[in-house]
């Protein structure tokens, strides 16, 4: 009877209990009153809350797990949760050489390195910079990394002197500099050295600065804005600036070129140039063994976007032949649209006396090598004499030619002439033959001359005549003489 009545205790107490849970939808262990939100609210001061344990191979041979299973892995000492089809490992994970900066306090350890008068970061450490640091000395970059992650809120701002001064490179992206009535570089790198500037803002400085003697710069999207004085970039094997946008808020030359570069490609974004200033300055006849110009767009109220080359360029463009140039607001260069006219510039009605002997070929420079030809409209074409034009671009390329004459046969009454183009004086592009009849002395001959050639560096072309039929002396008179290439 007594078994019974404890049998009949225990029932009851169970049905209060689910009773409980069915009222409440809630656990509470160690606590009277679970939390509204929870299902099982676990309280303790003393003690924590026990996951299932397990090795590795034990936690991977779980059947089906569900989405969002824990389990505590004891062959990695972590916890692992299932999500879609795989296990997660919840270990935080920190990034080795790394350091977070939120104030300047931060770059005790660097300044201290730095001797007092310099933050040396540490080199291959990532730094993350966190909010506005307020520099008081210089950075030395020292082939570290510094990154924001967000460029606007991420700043690194120095009043008065050079916020970046190193010998070596670096890296530095997603901030904001400003260097408040100061320089925002001084750096002179080494061949061995390469510096990355990209995702960035360089704003509000008295002069963004200097950058010289490295491998390599990579500076991309880019935005100057508020900036006094802009950049110079010198003795840099390789420069390549991708999409970088220049405010007309900036003032002054905004880039310089100078020294010697093996490369040089600026590609996309902008220029917005006002006033006096100056877009790009190359007028210190940079040395550059290959440079590209292309998608930059130049606009503005300034009359010199670019000050061009002041030797080695062109009339009416701003480079010389070691550059491809095709940008909105500045005129087209490359040697693939390098051109030149030469035409007689002497009495159209008189011309100038050519001499022939029996059935030689002859260049039309007149008697005494002399019958004044200008060339106009030259790009990467020179003519060093008269009837000539030498092609002096960088790269070998095809032409189209076209000449047009006005000559008289001074004598020989059915003699054959034919005129044509020749190459470095030697070669006969025997596809420009045209050919004229001498019917009398009176009639002046129209001859039109049209074809291609490929033109290496320094190759010239002029036009020449040979008398086909006929002998000894005699002469014609060239009354114009037009030559072109393009």
């Amino acid at each position: 009877m007594k078994n019974l009545n404890q049998t009949l205790i225990f029932i009851k107490c169970l049905v209060a209990l689910f009773i409980s849970i069915n009222s409440f939808a809630q656990v509470g262990i160690g606590t009277l009153t679970p939390d509204e939100s929870s299902m099982l609210d676990v309280s303790s001061t003393s003690k924590g809350m026990l996951a299932p344990r397990m090795t590795s191979v034990q936690r991977i041979a779980i059947s089906n797990p569900a989405n969002g299973l824990l389990v505590y892995d004891t062959t990695e000492n972590s916890f692992y949760y299932y999500s879609s089809s795989q296990w997660v490992n919840l270990k935080s994970k920190t990034r080795d050489n790394y350091k977070l900066i939120k104030s300047v306090a931060d770059l005790s350890e660097e300044l201290t390195a730095g001797g007092g008068s310099k933050y040396l970061l540490s080199e291959n450490t990532f730094y993350e910079i966190n909010g506005t640091i307020n520099l008081a000395y210089p950075i030395d970059i020292n082939n570290a990394f510094i990154s924001g992650r967000d460029t606007y809120e991420d700043v690194l701002l120095k009043t008065g002197g050079t916020m970046f001064v190193s010998t070596k490179g670096g890296l530095i992206k997603n901030t904001t500099l400003v260097a408040a009535g100061g320089t925002v570089f001084n750096l002179s790198g080494t061949t061995t050295d390469n510096l990355i500037i990209r995702d960035a803002v360089i704003a509000n400085s008295n002069a963004v600065g200097t950058i010289s003697g490295f491998q390599l710069v990579f500076m991309s999207i880019v935005q100057f804005a508020g900036n006094s004085g802009g950049i110079t970039y010198t003795d840099i094997d390789d420069l390549l600036i991708s999409n970088t946008a220049w405010q007309s808020t900036n003032s002054g030359v905004f880039e310089t070129y100078s020294g010697t570069f093996a490369f040089i490609q600026k590609q996309g974004g902008y220029m917005l140039i006002d006033g006096t200033d100056v877009g790009i300055d190359v007028s210190s006849n940079p040395t550059v063994n290959n440079a590209v110009l292309t998608g930059v767009s130049f606009s503005g109220t300034s009359s010199q976007y670019i000050d061009g080359y002041s030797v080695g360029s062109y009339s009416g463009y701003n480079f010389d032949n070691s550059w491809t140039v095709n940008c909105p607001g500045i005129p087209v260069e490359s040697d693939e649209v390098s051109s030149g006219n030469i035409y007689y510039d002497g009495t159209i009605t008189t011309g100038f006396v050519q001499s022939t002997t029996d059935n030689n070929p002859f260049n039309l420079r007149g008697n005494g090598n002399s019958n004044s030809t200008t060339l106009v409209n030259e790009l990467r074409t020179m003519s060093t004499q008269d009837n000539r034009i030498t092609y002096t671009g960088d790269k070998t390329r095809t032409f189209q030619l076209s000449a047009a004459l006005s000559i008289r046969g001074n004598s020989g009454v059915g003699d054959y002439y034919a005129f044509f183009i020749r190459k470095n004086g030697t070669t006969t592009l025997t596809e420009t033959n045209t050919l004229m009849r001498v019917n009398n002395t009176s009639d002046i001959s129209s001859n039109a001359i049209s074809g291609t050639v490929e033109l290496a560096p320094n190759d010239y072309i002029e036009i020449w005549g040979q008398r086909l039929t006929g002998s000894g002396t005699t002469s014609i008179t060239v009354f114009s003489l037009n030559l072109s290439i393009n």
